[in-house]
């Protein structure tokens, strides 16, 4: 799943009368809605080089320099420490039950379309473009598979525009030259979606041979209508002129 990610940063800064200085950084990390994942993340820097950091992810310290692989290794060996440090986790989740849901409850899901095109003054190979239309925020992923895998080799190139009233679109072009039997897919994923959406190309119609077979399509039934209309206008009239040489007789 492709979903955006909510930092919520807390910097304190210790600077001294002598040009040194220190920071501690808190860092929330959340990715699924439940907040089930909250990842803390708390650093201490010296001169803005890390020096131990501890990732509740794996549950312990880590040092970065010489004194801070001792300090992570005297932390590591004390349980108080590492209870009081992943108690933080609960301070993680309660920023995030505050400001997760509304940035959540902003997501708009994209609108896909996926068509076929030619390129001027060229026959071959066949040109796919995927977009993806009216999606919040931006951060989006589109993908092509060929029969479920995903294509790397093939020449693609993606083009991400905002439409100004903020919201965002994007297209995915693919060149490739089509193969009997092959399933070519557009994957699209985004935060507002629950798992990713994956469109497949049927190339058996054209969507220029789609629009011809709608047109003649409504063609064939409006045809039906007016017909219809005409055979009953002409039954009544038949009818009336029957009735009426009938009352002169």
């Amino acid at each position: 799943m492709f979903l955006a990610k909510l930092l919520v940063f807390i910097i304190i800064l210790i600077t001294g009368t002598d040009g040194y200085h220190a920071s501690i950084l808190f860092q929330c990390t959340y990715i699924s809605r439940d907040l089930s994942d909250v990842e803390l993340i708390y650093s201490i820097s010296f001169n803005k080089a890390v020096q131990i950091q501890f990732n509740s992810t794996f549950g312990k310290f880590l040092g970065f320099t010489e004194i801070g692989v001792k300090h992570a290794h005297l932390s590591n060996n004390d349980p108080q420490i590492l209870s009081d440090i992943s108690n933080l986790v609960n301070v993680c989740k309660h920023y995030g039950e505050i400001g997760y849901p509304a940035i959540v409850d902003k997501f708009v899901q994209p609108k896909i379309k996926l068509r076929s095109m030619k390129l001027v003054g060229r026959s071959s190979p066949a040109v796919l473009v995927c977009s993806a239309y009216d999606f919040y925020p931006e951060q989006i992923k589109v993908s092509w598979l060929r029969d479920g895998r995903e294509m790397t080799t093939d020449a693609m190139s993606t083009e991400e525009l905002a439409d100004g009233d903020w919201y965002y679109q994007i297209h995915s072009h693919l060149e490739y030259t089509p193969k009997p039997g092959e399933k070519i897919s557009c994957m699209v994923d985004h935060g507002s979606l629950i798992k990713p959406m994956i469109i497949d190309w049927d190339p058996s119609i054209s969507e220029s041979d789609r629009n011809k077979i709608a047109i003649g399509s409504s063609g064939l039934v409006l045809g039906i209508i007016i017909a219809t209309a005409g055979f009953i206008y002409y039954k009544k009239k038949i009818s009336r002129s029957t009735t009426h040489r009938w009352s002169l007789i």
